[in-house]
This record gives structure tokens, sequence and C-alpha cells, in this order.
């Protein structure tokens, strides 16, 4: 609907919308972003599109301003996809490794990665796929939760609070555990010449092990499981202060619920 050199009987669709509801262009721009309005029966978001007079131009009965919120967005990385976007909080969960060649995590936020069970209630529009930030970027090899945000509310809690926050992960080791290895996983160890905190480490099944930590450094728990005897398989954030991944399958994602907080 856009054109490099447009038709001048042709006019930008926030222009039109503007005109019907004798409002601002900012506002008639704000209605076509939020998904409110149609042409020729056919939602158009994008507010820089152009239509024809003969074109009709619909704007839903419902269409309000207060949806037009910062939203969010709950991803299942699959292990082998880059997590960072923005500037990650220093001495987050698991810095972003860059592996050269990695795709992106971003590209699976898309509407057709959409939990279709997400409980939110919010319409999914392209504008929530712009101007997101990471603050709990994850290795390349790893999979689980990631955290994508408009809110600079929540942007400012992962940033100042992620030392604080405890992370939960599974991790699928391989390998004979030595004596007393469980033991020393909760507390005994070191990492970068220094002692670590408490940790609660469990077993959860014959080859998984689940850790909850705070603070936790790139590579420290692979050179944990070493020191006990134990090489990682693979790790799977499951969980980020309060908020869990849930049954979120690989490679979709969900909103942040407003009740859900970090």
């Amino acid at each position: 609907m856009t054109e490099k050199n447009p038709d001048p009987t042709h006019i930008r669709l926030a222009k039109r919308v503007a005109e019907q509801l004798n409002c601002s262009r900012s506002t008639a721009e704000q209605f076509v972003e939020g998904g409110f309005v149609s042409v020729d029966g056919q939602v158009v978001e994008a507010a820089g599109a152009r239509v024809r007079p003969d074109q009709v131009v619909t704007v839903a009965k419902d269409a309000s301003l207060l949806e037009l919120t910062p939203v969010t967005l709950l991803l299942h990385k699959p292990a082998g996809f880059e997590a960072g976007l923005g500037q990650p909080a220093q001495g987050g969960a698991a810095h972003a490794s860059r592996s050269q060649g990695a795709t992106p995590a971003t590209s699976l936020l898309e509407i057709a990665s959409h939990l279709a069970e997400d409980a939110s209630g919010i319409r999914v529009l392209q504008r929530h796929f712009k101007q997101l930030e990471c603050f709990t970027p994850l290795p390349t090899e790893a999979s689980g939760l990631v955290v994508y945000t408009q809110d600079k509310r929540i942007a400012r809690k992962l940033a100042e609070d992620i030392e604080s926050l405890e992370q939960e992960c599974i991790v699928e080791v391989k390998g004979d555990i030595a004596n007393h290895g469980l033991q020393r996983l909760c507390h005994g160890l070191t990492f970068n010449g220094r002692p670590l905190p408490p940790i609660k480490v469990s077993w959860q099944s014959e080859t998984k092990l689940r850790f909850a930590l705070k603070g936790i450094r790139p590579g420290q728990i692979p050179a944990m499981c070493d020191a006990v005897g134990l090489s990682v398989v693979a790790i799977k954030r499951i969980r980020i202060g309060r908020v869990p991944l849930a049954k979120v399958p690989e490679g979709q994602w969900r909103y942040l619920q407003p009740w859900e907080k970090f």
C-alpha cells in the first residue's frame, strides 16, 4: 500500500482517519498502530500506508488509546539462538555469548510463534515487536526463558535487580558425581577464585539437576559441575524471580500478564 512515487490521489491512512474522526494526526496514527483501522475489511497497522479515495476505511467501535501500552514478551529460546538485545544488565544471569553466525532469538518474535493458549487476552500487534530491550541474556548454547520488554519500568527493574533475582535452571549432566558432590554444589565450591554463596541444588532425575541461584556468572554452572565430576549436556532456564517459563514450547512466546511481577 506504500509507494515510492505515490499517486497524488492517494493519501496517508493516518490522514484519512484523522479526517473521518476529526481528531489529531498523532491520535489517528495511534489508532492505526493499535490495530483498530481496516481498509476494505483488512486490518492495516502501518500509519504511513496510502489509500485511494474509493477504498473503505473503518475504525473499530472499541478503538481506544488505553490499549497502546508497552508490552513484555516471554520467549522460550531454543539452544543455538543468540539472545541479547540492547545493553544487557552487567552481571546478569549468563551474559549472552555471541556465536558467530548464530540466529538472533528476536527472529522468533512474530505473530506465528505466539502461544495459542496465552491467557493475557492481549491482541498481538506489529508494534509489539518494535523497540524491545533484553536484560536477561542467555548463552547461545542454552535454552529457556528470555525476557524482551518495551516497558521502561520492567527494564529498570531487571537492570537494577538482576543480581538479587533468583533464577532457576534445569541442567542435564553426564558422568559420575564425586562423593558428597551434591553437598559441595550447594555450598563449598569456588568460582574465579572466590567462594560461592550457598546455592539450592537438587536432583530432578538421574541425569538432571535443578539449580536455584542468584548473581550467576557466565560459565559458572559448567565449572561447578566439572568440579564434582560432571559434564554439562544442556542448560535450560525455567524461571526468573517469580516469573516462570511455564508451558511455553520451544520457539514460542507469551505476554507477561499484568499481575505477574519479577
